[in-house]
């Protein structure tokens, strides 16, 4: 479970601001922007965009495997562009779900 142990990581203000944005996509969904975005060139892979306090911005991929949401990777984005180390993550969870 690393996004798991990724969130408990962080402040509770950013864990329940993150949590609370993965429920309104588990619920809600399908949900667009601004919420959730699928990545681009990589199908079935997704993100949750969280804007956190002091210009943070966290986001967790995730796909949808057999009706289920499964939470792939976690990470605070420092750039633009999400690293392609982040993608390779959670392409290799997604992967291993087959």
């Amino acid at each position: 479970m690393p996004v798991r142990e990724w969130l408990l990581e962080l402040s509770q203000n950013e864990r329940k601001a993150i949590g609370d944005d993965i429920c309104t996509a588990e619920f809600g969904w399908p949900v667009g922007m601004p919420l959730c975005r699928p990545m681009k060139n990589h199908r079935g892979l997704w993100e949750i965009r969280t804007n956190l306090p002091n210009n943070k911005i966290a986001r967790v991929l995730f796909c949808v495997h057999e009706n289920e949401m499964i939470l792939l990777h976690g990470f605070i984005k420092k750039t633009q562009k999400t690293k392609k180390s982040d993608i390779d993550i959670a392409k290799k969870r997604m992967r291993g779900l087959t």
